[in-house]
């Protein structure tokens, strides 16, 4: 699917979006530089979300996590943890910064739809129409064993549940009519009389009968984000989403043949090709030349893939404690178990870890790899771009004027000054080609997507 014409340009004037994501529980952020900086210290979040509001980066982007991840029964202590509730955290920032976008991740597996609609409702309204949600359909057993319900939904009935969860949240952020408050004080009421709609939804799901407590924000409510891969997910966002994450940003085939797919959902949606913005998360590695990027990313890997690491990622992968071997000796001789324990280890991250062992051993054998290698070369990684400024201005926006992709969500790999070469070196290359704002031209999240007005 290259394009190879150079005049067949399909969008000339289309501009990069970038968000950023603060990860938190991860292995990915470097802990262990001199320059890291907390994962829990609020000055951590504020020197983040003022870098990119400075690159006038679209929005800032928190995780979710109600539990942190375990192992052999104890917390994942290679983890990088800090992972504070994130609306409480985003209504924080929102004082802090003026016109950078405030995203909560927040699951529909363990929240109700009437309470995290208000929620999400406060932090839109308080930003003054700068939230945005991404939905996200949790399914892991350890976190459901701390909810009343428990245990975890089936892969169609968690998208079905968010379904029914992001109709009701809307009916909530819509339950209050245009001038609804009393325009002067010789009004006779503080409201008019029949503007709070009262929301009634009985479903599957949810049963649910409240008032809404808040008006509609200066964008409307709160800008919808998801990320899901599968096809239910790639459904749902296409019905949904008002922006949509991938994993499908590093090869421009690959993305732009994501993106054609989801246009295609789109129309069948009964939606405008134009509706959502397509994101993918990225990892920016910048050099002052393509060696000297090159040898930054190795390090960056590296440092990433310790040997602790190494052998926790390929103990998931075989379903055995490998935590005793040499990481940078071969590949373990064992084939991996296949019915495992699944909070023992953690979640495998593949479906079939016989194929996948038989493949990096191959891989290995040919390559000279120890394992620790062979984890970074095959293993679960931040997918990324590498290059010099004007390497990577070019190569954006291509990607952007073709419709591959709207933008990225940059995952920094150092925390708090991760951002500072992307704002100082790589964003005046892109105005410089006029693939990027130079100023926010709206103040809300929905006016720096340039999305459709919320309905």
């Amino acid at each position: 699917m290259t394009r190879t014409d150079p005049t067949d340009v399909p969008r000339p004037d289309a501009r990069l979006h970038f968000g950023v994501f603060f990860q938190g529980v991860n292995h990915w952020t470097i802990w262990s530089d001199p320059s890291s900086g907390s994962q829990i210290d609020p000055a951590s979040f504020l020197r983040v979300a003022r870098t990119a509001e400075r690159g006038l980066f679209d929005a800032f982007f928190l995780g979710d996590g109600l539990r942190l991840r375990e192992s052999e029964g104890g917390i994942h202590e290679l983890d990088v943890a800090g992972r504070p509730d994130s609306i409480t955290q985003l209504s924080a920032l929102a004082a802090a910064t003026e016109r950078i976008g405030l995203v909560s991740t927040s699951n529909t597996t363990f929240n109700e739809p009437g309470d995290l609609a208000r929620r999400l409702a406060g932090l839109d309204v308080l930003s003054e129409g700068r939230a945005g949600w991404n939905v996200v359909t949790t399914h892991n057993a350890w976190t459901g064993e701390n909810f009343r319900r428990g245990g975890f939904l089936d892969h169609a009935d968690r998208y079905r549940r968010a379904e029914e969860f992001l109709t009701v949240a809307r009916a909530v952020w819509n339950g209050w009519a245009e001038d609804s408050v009393a325009g002067s004080v010789e009004a006779r009421s503080w409201s008019v009389p029949g503007a709070v709609g009262r929301v009634r939804s009985r479903g599957a799901q949810f049963d649910v009968d409240l008032a809404p407590t808040l008006p509609r924000s200066a964008q409307g409510h709160p800008v919808i984000f998801q990320a899901g891969d599968s096809g239910d997910g790639r459904d749902f966002g296409a019905r949904n989403a008002d922006v949509i994450f991938s994993a499908h940003g590093t090869d421009f085939d690959d993305a732009l043949a994501f993106a054609e797919d989801i246009r295609r959902r789109l129309r069948a949606a009964g939606r405008a090709e134009d509706a959502l913005r397509i994101l993918p998360g990225t990892e920016i590695v910048i050099g002052a030349t393509e060696k000297e990027a090159e040898e930054k990313a190795r390090w960056v890997r590296l440092s990433q893939v310790t040997p602790a690491v190494a052998l926790g990622i390929a103990s998931r992968l075989w379903g055995i404690d490998l935590s005793g071997r040499d990481a940078d000796g071969p590949l373990p001789a064992e084939d991996p178990v296949v019915a495992q324990d699944k909070g023992r280890f953690g979640t495998r991250w593949v479906e079939d870890p016989q194929e996948v062992v038989a493949r990096w051993r191959a891989k290995a054998e040919a390559n000279g790899w120890s394992l620790r290698e062979a984890v970074i070369e095959l293993g679960p990684q931040q997918r990324g771009h590498v290059g010099t400024p004007a390497g990577l201005a070019e190569k954006f926006a291509r990607f952007v004027r073709h419709g591959a992709v709207d933008g990225f969500n940059v995952t920094p790999y150092l925390v708090p000054d991760g951002l500072d070469d992307i704002v100082e070196l790589l964003v005046p290359e892109l105005q410089e080609r006029g693939v990027y704002r130079t100023a926010y031209t709206g103040t809300t999240l929905r006016e720096h997507l340039e999305l459709p007005p919320a309905v």
